[in-house]
């Protein structure tokens, strides 16, 4: 990725406000016309029994954990090469329940370990531990920097040292381009969120063209994104972002628990991998996914280049993205064995 490719004006962004940003069943129901949706059943993904090819990198998705997993065995986790957490891996980011997840996700056999914040790690927040006033929420932030003095840390994120974390930034793994990004559409007072339309644009503006698997914490509008009483609150821009400019082969999130599953446009797999239910029982199985080794790399290499925070030229990467379609719809979901390599 090169670092001259960044934009020099917004105007060279492709992707505007949708109208109906603000109400995203309508907008669903109008992107709907033009866009393929399917559903993609258990029985048609990849089972995490099936053997880890050596040609192909096996990546395990989980999210919204929400500190439900430490006390389990960690081999209740299916082994991969990669493991993605989308957020939500504590209930209120407490310094403390960081630690225990970090000294979980040690115990863990993936040699790589990536993760994102959620709306509930609102430690992670910057805006919010900035405040030196009584959050109507959470109460007082000194609580959260007291636990962080007794761990002897200045940032809440440096208690992740088993995992890479991303913050709108990516890392290439096994030439693999994973980027992730915590925002969702703003409710209540909880961490990472920002209203919808041009603030959360601003946001996707900065995913790379090269993005081979998007990690957000929330959902976009439609794939996943229906909460208990049949509305759709996933983010209208997000999902123009990911088909019309990125297009990945994979967008993992969360956020959603009742959204929990996998779907596909036939261009990108779109995996809700909330862990915990409704009802923060962490009862939804890991997504397992295959994905193949890119040509001129190895997984005994080493990671890892990670690109932060740079606005990426969207118009560069977008030829090649159109013209490969073909070929990585067929590749990531229909196989010779006809089963979802999901």
């Amino acid at each position: 990725m090169a670092m001259n490719d960044s934009l020099d004006t917004d105007s060279d962004f492709p992707i505007a406000v949708d109208a109906d940003t603000k109400f995203p069943c309508k907008a669903w129901e109008r992107l709907l016309v033009k866009t393929k949706y399917e559903y993609i059943p258990p029985k048609d993904r990849l089972d995490s029994d099936t053997p880890v090819s050596a040609d192909c990198v096996r990546v395990v998705c989980i999210s919204d954990t929400h500190s439900k997993i430490e006390v389990q065995d960690p081999k209740t986790i299916p082994y991969g090469d990669i493991l993605l957490h989308a957020g939500d891996f504590t209930m209120k980011g407490e310094p403390n329940a960081v630690h225990k997840f970090n000294t979980f996700l040690g115990q863990l056999p993936h040699k790589h370990k990536i993760v994102i914040a959620g709306n509930h790690e609102i430690s992670f927040d910057d805006n919010i531990m900035s405040k030196d006033h009584l959050d109507p929420m959470f109460g007082s932030m000194n609580k959260y920097v007291n636990e962080m003095s007794d761990l002897e840390v200045k940032s809440v994120k440096d208690l992740l040292t088993n995992c890479i974390y991303l913050e709108d930034s990516m890392v290439s793994l096994y030439g693999i381009n994973i980027y992730g990004s915590p925002w969702q559409p703003a409710f209540g007072g909880w961490g990472f969120c920002l209203p919808r339309g041009e603030a959360l644009l601003e946001k996707w503006k900065h995913i790379p063209t090269n993005t081979d698997i998007l990690m957000t914490h929330g959902p976009p509008v439609g794939y996943g994104d229906v909460v208990k009483g049949g509305n759709h609150v996933g983010c209208v821009e997000l999902l123009n972002v990911v088909q019309k400019v990125v297009k990945p082969k994979y967008h993992v999130f969360g956020h959603i628990h009742e959204g929990y599953g996998v779907s596909t446009d036939g261009c990108t797999t779109f995996i809700n991998a909330s862990t915990c239910t409704t009802r923060y029982r962490p009862s939804n199985p890991a997504v397992v996914l295959d994905f193949p080794l890119p040509s001129g790399h190895s997984k005994e290499e080493d990671p890892i280049i990670i690109h932060t925070k740079v606005p990426q030229d969207l118009t560069a990467g977008r030829k090649k993205k159109m013209s490969s379609a073909k070929s990585r719809v067929n590749s990531a979901l229909y196989p010779g064995n006809n089963k979802c390599n999901v």
